[in-house]
């Protein structure tokens, strides 16, 4: 189905619309009951009956996009040559109630070193509706039998095999991904970080490693050309500083934390947003 694909299209690019389905009918129509269509700042997919109809549908819509509003709204339509038109008259005769219901952009994040620690936080993000990118140049890494613990996931898992350069990937992830970087190879690290810099639509880009690892990183950075503007937007440490620990399982659990928290902000709506609403 047309809307279907569309929802899907949505998520995977990040974008947010509005799903909105013919709720109930009384009289005549242009639709019936179910009919949906899916709307977007910038378009639509299928219908629900046209004319002043669909374009309040379409208007209440990208009103709602614009605004950030999180939960669904119902809305109602007379279709009667007597009643109050914005958008043309349709004079079909019926009453259509409406469901408007937010598709949000859900958070994306990528994993790059799926070794103790990145498998232990692929597990706890994996519980969470994300789009979750798993990428690491040693095959026996991301092998199906080792994955079996993401098999229940909630998150949509995307697997990249890369045992060349996987400093690509950076390029194809979609706008607003959080980067990790957390591989086994600190030469590694350094292109990524050097490649995600370089990709300004990154929402984070965050380092695992100590000190000392930073102070290299800085400098080779700079010396590739990064500004230190550009160099100030790798967070390293990651994690909450409150919760230490050396572990595997518990170093996950704090940047598994601190990217949740982000997240938080990120479904809040701007002050501009909020003030819309109100």
């Amino acid at each position: 189905m047309e809307w279907m694909k569309a929802v899907e299209r949505l998520r995977e690019q990040r974008r947010p619309g509005v799903l909105v389905t013919v709720m109930s009918v009384r009289g005549h129509a242009p639709r019936e009951a179910g009919a949906k269509m899916v709307v977007a700042a910038e378009g639509t997919w299928s219908t629900v009956g046209g004319g002043n109809l669909e374009a309040l549908a379409v208007e209440r819509s990208r009103a709602m996009i614009e605004a950030g509003v999180g939960e669904p709204e119902v809305i109602e339509v007379a279709l009667s040559d007597k009643a109050p038109y914005q958008h043309g008259v349709q004079c079909c005769g019926g009453e259509v109630k409406l469901l408007l219901e937010p598709l949000p952009v859900v958070p994306a994040a990528a994993i790059f070193g799926v070794g103790h620690v990145g498998l232990e936080l692929a597990r706890i993000l994996a519980r969470h509706d994300i789009e979750l990118h798993l990428v690491d140049s040693r095959p026996d890494q991301l092998e199906a039998e080792r994955l079996k613990v993401l098999d229940d996931a909630v998150a949509r898992v995307h697997v990249h095999h890369v045992p060349v350069l996987p400093e690509l990937v950076v390029a194809e992830l979609p706008p607003g991904t959080h980067a990790l970087v957390m591989t086994h190879d600190h030469a590694e690290d350094a292109a990524l970080c050097d490649a995600a810099l370089r990709n300004e639509q990154l929402a984070t880009i965050g380092l695992i490693g100590s000190r000392a690892k930073w102070a290299r990183f800085r400098r080779k950075l700079a010396e590739d050309g990064n500004t230190e503007e550009a160099i100030a937007r790798i967070t390293t440490p990651i994690g909450l500083p409150e919760l230490t620990g050396k572990e595997p399982a518990t170093i996950a659990v704090s940047v598994a934390a601190w990217l949740l928290q982000l997240f938080t902000a990120e479904r809040r709506p701007t002050p501009a947003h909020r003030e819309a609403k109100a």
